[in-house]
């Protein structure tokens, strides 16, 4: 973080406000757990805030799914309470970043992570300094509606206006959308993801902010294909799943992210369209995807880039080559019995033929069992689509 954007929030004055009768408050800070890990802290007079996530879903009515806490205490100092007290502590892969893992209880793990500032940044990952500044920490957050505290009284602090934002269905970047973003490229997908579980309409995204994911977007070529999947599968299980990754075709993300040059965005609203209107569950997130594929090559280009599963990749290459295929039945599932077995009840044909295809794009094809699980799923998608 710039020294100057540093020194614009240090000392500033949050807007605070009780959310002690809120009812998901309640049931969350009288779990027991919550309240042996407030005691650790209370007795070495650190403070200990909830953050992040579970203060917005708590807002939101919602009771969160993890508990993330900050502290004002270094990794050392929490190690050195929690020893003493003798709390086990796992997973010491976190502690370079400032957070420490106790297993309260035997029960629940809980991260504690020191209030921090970003040193340096290179669109990946940051360097980092500890602060006692929960204002500064709130900054080098990503989203205003994930930058506030909430301590274990109550009482909600809020830096950056979150939780007006929150009131508004409003997904916006802490600060100038794009530093955030150049401080973490990832935070492009991030964006999507969260417009999708806050917004309540499908293509409200401001000018501002969708000017800055644009000039930006060159920056995912540095971030992992693992890391950009795990966002992207996300966006993809979300609301407006459909709309947000034709936003993200728009925004000009496609090359970055391993999806086609030129995507076939027809087919991907065509599918959505039939997807929503169906009430059946939502299909697997690579059933969307594949919709903008037009060939193997595309399904296997997005593959080097996303590095998806086995199984994934094989449902993509399976829907790619058999979506065309299948004309209406009035038994909707026949065409699906016909593609698991020949006439005579033994062969699996179309396994043979499939797998013979894909050794010839030097591809290793899956066993009998996995084409027979990527049946059953594609028979499930197809339902949806059709």
């Amino acid at each position: 973080m710039a020294s100057s954007a540093a020194d614009m929030v240090t000392g500033r004055k949050p807007a605070t406000a009780s959310l002690a009768e809120l009812d998901t408050f309640k049931s969350v800070v009288s779990n027991p757990d919550v309240q042996a890990l407030k005691a650790v802290f209370d007795k070495y007079s650190y403070p200990l805030r909830f953050a992040g996530g579970p203060v917005r879903d708590l807002i939101l009515g919602k009771v969160p799914s993890d508990l993330d806490f900050a502290t004002t205490a270094t990794p050392d100092q929490m190690k050195e309470m929690f020893t003493r007290e003798e709390v086990r502590l796992i997973n010491a892969q976190g502690e370079k970043h400032g957070t420490i893992t106790a297993r309260i209880n035997d029960r629940e793990n809980f991260e504690v992570t020191t209030l921090r500032i970003d040193k340096v940044t290179d669109g990946r990952r940051a360097e980092v300094e500890f602060t006692e500044d929960w204002g500064l920490d709130a900054n080098r957050r990503d989203l205003t509606v994930n930058s506030m505290f909430l301590d274990l009284e109550g009482t909600l602090y809020d830096y950056f206006g979150g939780r007006e934002d929150l009131a508004k269905r409003r997904v916006a970047f802490v600060g100038e959308a794009r530093e955030r973003i150049q401080e973490d490229y990832l935070r492009i997908l991030r964006y999507f993801r969260f417009y999708g579980r806050i917004s309540m309409q499908a293509d409200a995204h401001e000018d501002d902010t969708i000017a800055a994911i644009k000039e930006n977007v060159a920056g995912l070529y540095i971030v992992s294909g693992e890391r950009i999947w795990m966002e992207l599968a996300k966006i993809l299980k979300g609301n407006y799943a459909g709309e947000l990754l034709t936003k993200i075709v728009e925004c000009g993300l496609s090359k970055h992210c391993g999806l086609p040059d030129e995507p076939d965005t027809d087919e991907l609203k065509a599918v959505w369209k039939r997807v929503s209107a169906s009430g059946l569950p939502r299909p697997h997130p690579v059933t969307l995807l594949t919709s903008l594929f037009r060939t193997a090559d595309d399904v296997m280009k997005m593959n080097a880039r996303l590095k998806v599963s086995a199984f994934e990749r094989d449902l993509a290459l399976f829907i790619v080559a058999n979506r065309e295929d299948q004309a209406p039945h009035p038994v909707r599932v026949r065409p699906y019995q016909y593609m698991l077995i020949d006439a005579s009840g033994y062969v699996y044909c179309t396994y043979i033929i499939w797998t013979r295809a894909l050794s010839r794009i030097k591809c290793t094809p899956p066993s009998a069992r996995t084409y027979l699980k990527l049946i059953f799923v594609f028979c499930t998608t197809a339902f949806a689509m059709s």
